[in-house]
């Protein structure tokens, strides 16, 4: 159940100090640094580690997933944005939202979450853009480091951490300096539904970036005004607006209202938004099944077929009609029958597990029902990932298997650090904070 060596000497390790399963827990629960995040009340007993080896293949694997996403509206669509997000299921407002904001090739800032199947790592999706979450996971680092026991195996092995949140002001300064903006104010506007629940990690976050240079200001995006050639908050004009609110929430009543003047403002230069609403189309569940698609693999190199082999997944639309899966052909209503307990029916833009059916969980006929209300919609369907679980300190003593979902960041350095959820539902169903997962952080072995 080990899977890497360091894994096991820190196990050995700490049952030799005698750290108890609730200690690292407890430090985190008592840390005003961690309180207002999402890692409050819900940490797991030890953090993971990767080794050298993994972190730099998983490095390599993910950057090449990221150019073959930025390639694909060239590659498949004679570089017609809004085709690749009509073919990804968006609707109308959507697709024009994301052809107004059309420019540069996506960021590298985003997220991976994988399952580890002994041998790989195992893409399930990949958000991408400034809506991703978890960057303020350094945090747990800093302050599980602060125990004795750990601090002195990280160092004796020569562990180390990336500070994501760190490398997010980079990004942004690096914007801002691109811009000629000398001291800038930076908007995170949310939606303003989920603002309301999300503000205390948003103001936390921008305490995070201030010792950087960088004053961001949580609001929602109602708050935003157009006024006089420039985008103001509370009176004050703002420089780049960071988008937290996502594309999904085009499709409320008003969302037209509440973009529409923003859109605009980027459009004649009054303001930059980071990321554009474009990243979330690379990151869609429809663009995997792009890359998925065994018709498609003439389009890339012997390196970058390696690393989408390793990373993907069988993903394809819900389509009527032939697929291919293991080199045979067959209907994809045949196969799904065929393969119930082992494949997941995902909408391709929802996030956190939104409309996510696992076939496993149910029965033949429902299974039958819900891709029947899929068919030639906005949804594919992908194989199961069968997860090895790791083991962690368990109560009274001894370990208990846990399951793993890995959140590896990519940013503009590569490898960015990584927030992981656990939980002891081995049997693979959704694996998020609101189905009550714990989380904890990474150490990778530093080369």
């Amino acid at each position: 159940m080990t899977r890497n060596a360091v894994t096991e000497r820190y196990l050995q390790a700490m049952a030799r100090t005698g750290v108890d399963a609730a200690d690292l827990p407890a430090l985190a629960e008592r840390s005003p640094e961690v309180r207002p995040t999402s890692y409050a009340g819900r940490c797991l007993a030890r953090p993971v580690f990767v080794d050298e080896v993994e972190r730099a293949r998983l490095e390599q694997d993910l950057g090449r997933l990221h150019a073959a996403l930025a390639a694909l509206p060239d590659r498949l669509f004679g570089g017609d944005l809004g085709a690749f997000a009509r073919a990804a299921g968006m609707t109308g407002a959507q697709v024009t939202a994301i052809q107004r904001g059309q420019g540069a090739p996506p960021s590298r800032l985003a997220r991976a979450d994988l399952y580890h199947d002994g041998t790989d790592f195992r893409l399930m999706e990949l958000n991408m853009g400034s809506t991703v979450g978890g960057l303020d996971n350094a945090v747990l680092n800093r302050v599980l480091l602060t125990h004795p026991a750990l601090a002195g195996f990280v160092g004796a092995n020569g562990l180390s951490y990336v500070d994501t949140m760190a490398e997010l002001a980079g990004m942004l300064l690096r914007g801002c300096k691109d811009a000629a903006w000398d001291r800038p104010l930076v908007a995170a506007a949310d939606w303003p539904a989920s603002f309301a629940t999300l503000e205390p990690q948003l103001r936390a976050s921008a305490a995070m970036l201030a010792p950087y240079g960088v004053e961001v200001v949580p609001c929602s995006l109602a708050e935003l005004r157009v006024v006089g050639g420039r985008v103001e908050l509370d009176g004050r004009p703002v420089d780049a607006v960071y988008r937290v609110f996502m594309v999904e929430d085009l499709l409320a009543p008003e969302a037209s209202e509440l973009i529409d003047p923003l859109l605009r403002a980027a459009e004649r230069g009054e303001v930059g938004i980071f990321t554009p609403l474009y990243e979330e189309l690379y990151g869609s569940k429809a663009a995997l099944a792009m890359l998925s698609d065994e018709a498609n693999r003439h389009l890339h190199d012997p390196e970058e077929l390696a690393s989408l082999d390793r990373l993907l997944p069988w993903t394809r639309m819900v389509r009527a009609g032939d697929v291919t899966v293991d080199g045979r052909r067959v209907e994809l209503r045949d196969l799904a029958a065929e393969w119930r307990e082992d494949l997941v029916l995902k909408p391709t833009m929802m996030h956190g597990g939104l409309g996510v059916v696992l076939g496993w969980t149910v029965d033949a006929d429902v299974w039958a029902g819900r891709l029947d209300a899929a068919m030639d919609g906005p949804y594919v369907l992908q194989r199961r990932i069968h997860a090895v679980p790791e083991p962690f300190p368990a109560a009274g003593g001894g370990v208990e298997p846990m399951l793993l979902n890995w959140g590896v960041f990519l940013l503009e350095r590569g490898y960015g650090g990584a927030i992981v959820r656990g939980s002891t539902d081995l049997d693979g169903s959704v694996l998020n904070s609101a189905a009550g997962a714990r989380l904890t952080c990474c150490f990778h072995e530093d080369g």
